[in-house]
């Protein structure tokens, strides 16, 4: 009986090597092809709270428009032009695409992440290998924070009125 498990495990580790050494692809992981429309752009939705952003991205200088203005007039705070630019950064593709976006919803904080996340996954439908690069720095997970909806019998969502002993 001791003789068995062995032979079975035996068997076992012969089938993966041989399963490795026939299809390597296999076991690698998928490759995905680069989506592109007939103007050469990718385009991605980024949603985050109550805001959605509606992204083309194509090789270009870096200018980067939403709603029809520059993002420096349209995002007047420095910390959410950085938000913005992160997944270029990160991929090593500063000012090498041109970026032009809608964004309806939520408030500016909320728009900037929409863009963000837009960016990141115009990018991996442009360039499918920045996959891996994006995914670990976090910026393709949709961020799932919402606002909490209000209940009845309190002020707020949590917030209860204020007690009256007398």
């Amino acid at each position: 009986m001791s003789g068995t498990p062995t032979r079975s495990l035996a068997d076992l580790k012969d089938l993966v090597t041989a399963a490795t050494t026939a299809a390597p692809d296999a076991v690698s992981a998928p490759k995905y092809e680069p989506k592109r429309d007939a103007h050469g752009r990718s385009y991605a939705t980024g949603r985050r709270k109550d805001a959605v952003a509606r992204v083309w991205i194509k090789p270009g200088r870096g200018e980067i428009t939403v709603n029809d203005k520059r993002v420096g007039q349209y995002f007047a705070r420095p910390v959410l032009r950085m938000l913005i630019t992160q997944p270029f950064l990160v991929a090593d593709r500063y000012n090498q695409f041109d970026v032009v976006c809608t964004v309806t919803g939520g408030g500016l904080s909320g728009q900037a992440g929409a863009v963000r996340h837009g960016i990141s996954r115009a990018l991996t439908h442009y360039e499918p290998e920045l996959r891996p690069i994006l995914k670990q720095a976090g910026f393709l997970t949709r961020d799932p924070r919402v606002v909490e909806r209000k209940k009845y019998g309190k002020a707020k969502a949590r917030r209860s009125f204020q007690f009256s002993k007398r």
